[in-house]
């Protein structure tokens, strides 16, 4: 799920930018700062929409860069469990496949793709059901509910699908298969 986030942060104004733009300066600290980074309350940070700076700031003994309250909006990505998306399969492999549902990759494991058994074909990269002979490719597009996000480090999220209920599975053939 994308969202829209406002938060409060001090950015750190150097020196040598003080006859620039503050607003400009202070969105290129922060978002080299935020952008791309995970963080456990908001998820993985897209953009900075917004930034609003105070004009007067503080100075630190010994530092020469004025410190400034900044109200800036994030744009974020967050997956919520039981949420429903649709996104392009992008790797096929023995153990299910990988799902691009955004910014980022979701695993929908084999036992998880469908009520049928899976069985994967190395040489064409394609998992078929045995008796259904649903055949999911790179390429497909598919639609799946997230049943688990775990972030299990600061640089690494992970997001879990299924495709075993109503609704659910492939919608479309990717160009070039089948």
């Amino acid at each position: 799920m994308f969202r829209l986030v406002k938060v409060e942060d001090i950015v750190r104004i150097p020196p040598s930018k003080f006859s620039e733009d503050l607003v400009k300066v202070a969105s290129e600290v922060l978002t080299e700062k935020y952008v791309g980074s995970l963080h456990p309350d908001l998820g993985l940070i897209l953009a900075i929409t917004d930034v609003e700076v105070e004009p007067e700031g503080t100075i630190i003994p010994g530092d020469g860069a004025t410190y400034h309250r900044a109200v800036l909006e994030l744009l974020t990505f967050y997956p919520v469990v039981n949420e429903v998306v649709c996104g392009v399969v992008v790797d096929v492999k023995r153990i299910g496949i990988f799902v691009n549902i955004g910014p980022m990759d979701a695993l929908v494991h084999v036992s998880q793709i469908a009520d049928d058994r899976m069985v994967y074909y190395d040489e064409l990269g394609v998992l078929e059901g045995e008796e259904t002979k649903i055949r999911i490719s790179k390429g497909d597009i598919v639609r799946g509910r997230i049943t688990a996000v775990s972030i299990a480090r600061p640089s690494l999220l992970r997001i879990a699908m299924t495709m075993r209920q109503p609704g659910l599975g492939k919608i479309a053939s990717g160009a070039g298969s089948e």
